[in-house]
């Protein structure tokens, strides 16, 4: 079998193709020569990028056998997100490999501000020895507003703490014991601005951050103020920033991000009260490389058909380790749904009982459409394409969690309805130590079956020797039954066996058995392991 083809676009620390592996054919090429890209893109299945490669819909649209994207770094504006989702591509990105560099920079601006270390730097290279211009301030004692405590507003908390400040903040997500436990005050916009001596603020770019810090907060705050941004460019106002600097609003600010990137015209650069750094964030040799090296995990996952908790178009998130042993058990469950249903399937619930409903479960949804739909379409079922192919053929999925599990201390259940028959349920769960997995429950009826590769599920009227009829059979025709269970509701009644063999059935021998047996039902499920 050949290699499945990495395309690397832009150039990335060594460490990321030590990461990648062996098992990949890694190509090169320049991601800025768009003719050279869009021919690259027609076998790969994998491009890794910077922030120079756009990869958008006439991209994804040259790249048949593209499966993922991935931005080593943060921001995603290069890449079209929607169109790699309707094309069933997952993208992902490397959230947290910049995250330390972002906050050491900002705690680097902030020390650059109270001591005027880059203006007396300058002045002394220039042969000028002008000590009393340059008096600055002491960060003790200081207040810092911090405007956004997501993982880089925490860890510049954690390194300005050091300093003996104190630290507000604004975050209308985070929780006041959150807060606390970082030893941060929640407060409002307003009450940060006219208390903090330096802000700065880690927001993300949306239509609703863009300029929020404007004339109206400026007015807000104090004369000798200071404000600082290595987030995102646009988050504030730089027309009203430029008027508030001039004016003597506040004292300074400190720049590493701008709306228009690099900001030849912009009169911000050449003001005596700001410091600039050209958009650094994230360039140290340590982000970029974490950079390079989680993106290529990434790559290895979403070849090997894994989720991958980085992808941005894949909902679910960060998965708790708790979660995650349910999600091949969800996806096993998917394809014994399948294997039972008779006919088109119009909704879909998948149900969480017991502890795991405490969590977000939201990726044992994504898990289970992927196991159902596995077996049914022609083209590779995703968890970036699962839904997708759901809303595309009419079916309609719930998610549905319960915190009560009255024999388990979790189920996980799929249960569907059909256009043509009746309805369907399958359960599973894990148990012991191992956590193995487990068939549970089939259309109400009570089983317990380690999910192996091969199962045989029949459903007949239980009769005396029926066992021995079909095991007969079965053995004629040279299948071994590792495993066997019957479930049955009430002698001579129905009776559902589920056998466990070690190697699949051929079609001839299925109707065989059933037709001996005479069975209402009987269906052969294999799963992939």
């Amino acid at each position: 079998m050949p290699k499945p083809v990495v395309l690397i676009a832009e150039e990335l620390s060594p460490a990321t193709v030590d990461a990648l592996g062996p098992d990949f054919e890694i190509r090169n090429v320049d991601g800025t020569d768009r003719p050279a890209l869009l021919a690259s893109l027609a076998d790969a299945h994998a491009v890794l990028v910077r922030s120079a490669t756009r990869i958008d819909a006439e991209a994804i649209a040259a790249a048949p056998q593209l499966k993922v994207v991935a931005r080593a770094g943060v921001g995603l504006d290069n890449v079209d997100i929607k169109a790699a989702t309707t094309a069933g591509v997952m993208v992902v990105n490397a959230p947290t490999s910049n995250i330390i560099s972002a906050a050491e920079l900002t705690v680097g601006h902030i020390l650059s501000l109270a001591r005027h270390i880059p203006a007396a730097h300058a002045s002394l290279a220039a042969g000028a020895w002008k000590r009393s211009s340059y008096t600055g301030v002491e960060l003790y004692e200081k207040t810092v507003g911090i405007i956004g405590l997501g993982r880089i507003g925490a860890l510049i908390t954690q390194r300005l703490q050091a300093f003996g400040v104190s630290v507000i903040a604004y975050d209308p997500y985070v929780t006041t014991a959150r807060a606390q436990q970082l030893g941060v005050e929640l407060v409002s916009l307003e009450d940060l601005l006219r208390r903090a001596d330096f802000t700065t603020i880690h927001m993300p770019k949306t239509p609703e951050t863009v300029g929020m810090i404007s004339d109206e907060q400026f007015a807000l705050m104090k004369p000798t103020a200071f404000v600082v941004n290595v987030a995102r460019g646009g988050l504030i106002d730089e027309d009203a920033l430029h008027r508030a600097l001039t004016s003597g609003a506040i004292a300074g600010a400190g720049l590493d991000v701008f709306v228009s990137e690099p900001p030849k015209d912009s009169p911000l650069v050449a003001l005596p009260n700001v410091v600039v750094t050209p958009h650094l964030g994230a360039s140290t040799d340590e982000a970029q490389e974490k950079a390079g090296v989680s993106v290529a995990k990434s790559v290895r996952l979403a070849l090997g058909g894994e989720l991958v908790p980085d992808a941005v178009n894949v909902a679910g998130g960060v998965i708790d380790p708790y979660v995650r042993p349910g999600i091949p058990l969800m996806e096993k469950l998917g394809q014994v749904f399948t294997g039972l249903a008779t006919s088109p399937v119009t909704s879909i619930d998948v149900e969480v009982h017991g502890e795991l409903a405490q969590y977000d479960v939201s990726v044992l949804k994504l898990a289970a459409l992927k196991g159902v739909f596995t077996d049914v379409v022609s083209d590779q079922v995703s968890y970036v394409n699962a839904p997708l192919i759901a809303e595309q053929r009419g079916v309609t999925v719930r998610l549905i969690t319960d915190g009560e599990s009255p024999e388990y201390r979790n189920l996980l259940t799929i249960r569907g309805a059909q256009s043509d028959g009746p309805a369907i349920s399958v359960s599973g769960t894990l148990t012991g130590a191992k956590q193995v997995e487990k068939l549970v429950e089939i259309n109400g009826h009570d089983v317990e079956v380690a999910l192996d590769a091969h199962h045989v599920v029949m459903v007949y009227t239980d009769r005396p020797g029926i066992v021995a009829v079909y095991g007969k059979e079965f053995g004629e025709a040279g299948i071994n039954i590792a495993a066997m269970q019957i479930s049955r509701r009430e002698a001579g009644g129905q009776a559902l066996s589920v056998l466990t063999v070690d190697s699949p059935v051929p079609a001839e021998i299925l109707e065989h058995v059933r037709s001996t047996i005479d069975a209402t039902s009987l269906r052969e499920i294999d799963i992939t392991l």
